[in-house]
């Protein structure tokens, strides 16, 4: 069939939204999307729905959803299991767009480095000048960022001048994290913490009650409480934070850097099960991802 550029863009954010929602897209949502008024699709909409390549649901949650002669004409896979890369600006994911190929236009030129991305979904959300990030992708974890140049609404496409290309750490955190854990008991005293930060070189420990753990004590922690003029013989019990972020051991890396952004920590303890097995440190990040 031979599409116009603008119901090929209507098709594509159709499909994209669809794989999304799992419901009939308005068209309003549409117009929205691809900057176009909400009659103009409307109209398109109905020359798609005549050529079978839309059908249209009625009612109040109604709208339209893809056929599958679209997937075919646009050469697109409608089954489900496939990885949505995503495609960020400011730290916040585009909405209705998701990135299918990233080719390195100038990966020998020795002072640039350009890609053309393609995307599913619509071009016209993007301007030149944004700054952009993709990913991580699904295979190798790459992350990319970068300045786009250049835009190709026929093909579907950005022009980008990368400025940084990042392979994240795909292994789960129990091959970075320290061991064996090094424990405090609840009723030990702080002038304990201290003696036992010094020894083994750290600057917090799981506090424990028998098998169970009940909080965490750190150095800051201690500093606060001689601050509060708490004498060193009080129980690490009463000054830990009772609020520990934990994460389970087979969990990659990639997914818990940010809770130490979000929850301005310097440690998480390692888990499998309820079972505490070691301790992930911001230094144990820098030691295998200096560029975070």
């Amino acid at each position: 069939m031979d599409l116009s550029l603008i119901q090929k863009d209507i098709l594509i954010t159709l499909i994209t939204l669809y794989q999304e929602q799992s419901h009939p897209i308005k068209g309003e949502e549409i117009a929205e999307i691809i900057q176009r008024n909400p009659g103009t699709v409307r109209n398109q909409m109905q020359a798609l729905k005549a050529i079978g390549l839309v059908d249209g649901v009625p009612g109040p949650k109604g709208g339209y959803t893809p056929t599958s002669i679209a997937y075919e004409e646009l050469n697109l896979d409608g089954s489900e299991g496939d990885y949505d890369v995503l495609i960020s600006r400011d730290g916040i994911p585009v909405k209705g767009v998701t990135v299918s190929e990233i080719d390195l236009t100038t990966l020998c030129h020795p002072d640039v480095c350009h890609a053309l991305i393609k995307l599913i979904g619509s071009v016209k959300v993007f301007e030149v000048g944004d700054q952009i990030t993709i990913g991580p992708t699904p295979v190798n974890k790459l992350l990319v960022r970068g300045e786009i140049f250049g835009k190709d609404e026929v093909k579907q496409s950005l022009l980008l001048s990368i400025f940084e290309m990042i392979s994240l750490p795909k292994k789960p955190i129990r091959h970075y994290m320290s061991s064996p854990l090094i424990t405090l008991g609840s009723t030990r005293s702080l002038s304990d913490a201290l003696h036992l930060f010094n020894a083994h070189h750290i600057h917090g420990a799981p506090v424990m009650d028998g098998d169970k753990l009940r909080g965490i004590i750190t150095l800051s922690d201690i500093s606060r409480a001689i601050e509060d003029r708490i004498p060193l013989d009080t129980p690490v019990s009463l000054v830990m934070t009772t609020d520990v972020v934990k994460a389970p051991a087979d969990v990659h890396l990639y997914e818990v850097i940010t809770r130490f952004k979000e929850r301005e920590i310097g440690r998480l303890v390692v888990v499998e099960g309820d079972t505490p097995v070691g301790i992930l440190t911001q230094s144990d990040i820098i030691r295998v991802f200096p560029s975070l």
